[in-house]
C-alpha cells in the first residue's frame, strides 16, 4: 500500500462522510453547533506474549471550560498475535449537567473490542470494532434516581498514520493522523435513534519515544441526540498514548 493510496483512502472517507450527512442537515437547518476540547490518555501494557492491560482516561470541556464528560476504562486484552487482540472490560462515564433541570448522570459501560493493526512501509493502519453495553442512570425532578436505561452501541474506528518526513514511522518523526469512527445504537430504547454519531479527526502526531506519542488536531462530531434532533461539535483533540511492553527480552 503506497502513501498515495492511503491519502486517497482518507480523502474518500471525507467525501463519503460529508455526502452522507447532507440528508440529516437538510431536514433541520437549525442544528446547533458546539465547540469543545477533548483530552485523553491511553495506555496498553503488554504483560506476556498473550496478555495485556488496556486503560484510558478522558475529560471533555465546553468552550467555557465547563466539564461535559469524564470517562475511565479498564480492560484485559488477549493477543492472538502482536497485531491482533481482543479486549473486554468496564468503563465508568460521568455526564456533567449542562442545564439546571438535568442533574449529573452516571453511566456504567461494560465493553468488548477487537483490534487489528497493520504496519507497512510508510504507514500504520489501525482498526477497532467495539461493542458497548450502556447502562445509563435515569433522573426525575432534577435529581438522579436508582433506575437505569439500557442499550447497546457498536463502534467502528479506523485510523491512518503517515510519516511527514522520511519513509517510515518512528521516534521523533512527526506523522499525519486521519481517523474516522462510526457509532450505531441497538436495543428497545433506540427505535428511531439507530445512528448515534460519527467522529472525524484530522491532526498531526509526534512520537517522543517508541512507547509514547501525542496527537493534536481538529475533531468534527455529527451526533443524533433524539430521533429528529442533531448536534454538531467542533473540538480540539489532544490524545497522549503510552504503549508499554513488560515481556522479558528475547
Amino acid at each position: 500500500m503506497t502513501k498515495r493510496k492511503l491519502l486517497a483512502g482518507a480523502g474518500l472517507i471525507l467525501i463519503l462522510f460529508f455526502a452522507l450527512r447532507q440528508p440529516a442537515l437538510s431536514q433541520d437547518q437549525r442544528t446547533p453547533h458546539r465547540t469543545q476540547t477533548w483530552i485523553a490518555l491511553f495506555n496498553q501494557t503488554r504483560l506476556t506474549e498473550r496478555s495485556g492491560i488496556w486503560a484510558d482516561l478522558h475529560y471533555r470541556m465546553n468552550d467555557d471550560l465547563r466539564a461535559v464528560t469524564g470517562i475511565t476504562r479498564l480492560a484485559y486484552t488477549y493477543f492472538f498475535k502482536n497485531q491482533l487482540g481482543l479486549s473486554a472490560g468496564y468503563g465508568y462515564v460521568h455526564h456533567f449537567s449542562q442545564h439546571a433541570a438535568i442533574p449529573d448522570i452516571s453511566e456504567h459501560r461494560p465493553w468488548q473490542q477487537l483490534q487489528w493493526i497493520r504496519t507497512g512501509n510508510g504507514f500504520r493502519l489501525a482498526q477497532y470494532i467495539r461493542a458497548e453495553e450502556r447502562i445509563r442512570q435515569k433522573y426525575a425532578d432534577t435529581k438522579p434516581i436508582d433506575d437505569y436505561n439500557f442499550n447497546w452501541r457498536f463502534r467502528y474506528n479506523i485510523a491512518w498514520s503517515i510519516p511527514l518526513k522520511g519513509k517510515s514511522l518512528g521516534p521523533k518523526i512527526p506523522f499525519l493522523l486521519v481517523n474516522d469512527e462510526l457509532h450505531v445504537n441497538a436495543g428497545k430504547t433506540t427505535r428511531g435513534h439507530r445512528f448515534d454519531q460519527n467522529r472525524l479527526f484530522l491532526g498531526v502526531g509526534y512520537p517522543f519515544t517508541r512507547q509514547v506519542n501525542a496527537s493534536l488536531g481538529y475533531l468534527y462530531v455529527h451526533q443524533q441526540v433524539r430521533p429528529s434532533s442533531y448536534v454538531n461539535i467542533s473540538a480540539i483533540r489532544l490524545y497522549v498514548t503510552a504503549n508499554l511492553d513488560l515481556r522479558n527480552p528475547q
